[in-house]
């Protein structure tokens, strides 16, 4: 098994904030884990990217914006024009929602079509790609086909969901997702993540960055370990 330390398990980490409710200091107190830990990004809804794109400046952190959060229900142009505004307010991450119900409906043409445009926008003005599936409303095969469109298109990552659905990531749908994309793109791990043991075995399964609002617990916990160095078997 692989060994990573906990610096890199902890860059892996998008740490996450997207509560309806969520104040400033809440914002600020992310922010403020977010380069104290070391996590790679800091997750938000696309209204509070300046904010903590101010926040974060020359820290290293990454302000990653949810797109069309949670339930992907709208318009491409819709979705096109919230990511050009979240880019133009300093996201440098895109997390964006597909079209679910054209999903299931087996639109392969509208899936493309969407993902073309927002990871076009994307790719354009350097920001990292992703495309979350929503995989808890998905059949195996449904999963497939959305992978296997990612695969053509190359957004930066694949994700598995947004976490407010009604399941979260599993190991069996993150192996799922990394056997179609192979080493083309990358996947996400996201939902109900909120223990050492279950980040680990999204990382063994193949995903390559952890959304979860529980990354100051798991690194926490892990750097309570007497060594350094932790294997996926954790």
């Amino acid at each position: 098994m692989k060994k990573y330390t906990v610096e890199e398990l902890a860059y892996m980490v998008d740490h996450t904030q997207l509560a309806a409710y969520a104040m400033p200091e809440a914002f600020e107190k992310l922010c403020k884990e977010a380069v104290e830990y070391g996590f790679h990004m800091v997750a938000i809804n696309s209204v509070q990217t300046e904010f903590c794109a101010k926040l974060l400046k020359g820290t290293g952190v990454h302000v990653g914006a949810a797109i069309a959060f949670p339930l992907g229900q709208c318009t491409i142009k819709t979705k096109m024009f919230e990511t050009a505004d979240a880019i133009e307010n300093g996201a440098d991450e895109i997390d964006y929602v597909l079209n679910i119900p054209r999903l299931i409906a087996g639109d392969r043409d509208y899936i493309r079509r969407e993902m073309e445009e927002i990871v076009g926008i994307c790719r354009e003005a350097g920001v990292i790609s992703k495309v979350i599936f929503e995989n808890c409303y998905l059949a195996k095969d449904q999963i497939v086909t959305a992978a296997e469109i990612a695969r053509e298109v190359r957004p930066d990552f694949i994700k598995t969901s947004t976490g407010f659905g009604t399941g979260g990531a599993t190991v069996e749908d993150v192996a799922l997702m990394k056997k179609t994309v192979g080493d083309l793109v990358k996947v996400k791990a996201a939902g109900g993540i909120r223990t050492p043991e279950t980040m680990l075995a999204m990382v063994e399964a193949g995903a390559e960055r952890i959304g979860t609002s529980s990354g100051v617990k798991i690194i926490d916990i892990l750097r309570g370990k007497e060594n350094n160095s932790v294997s996926a078997d954790y």
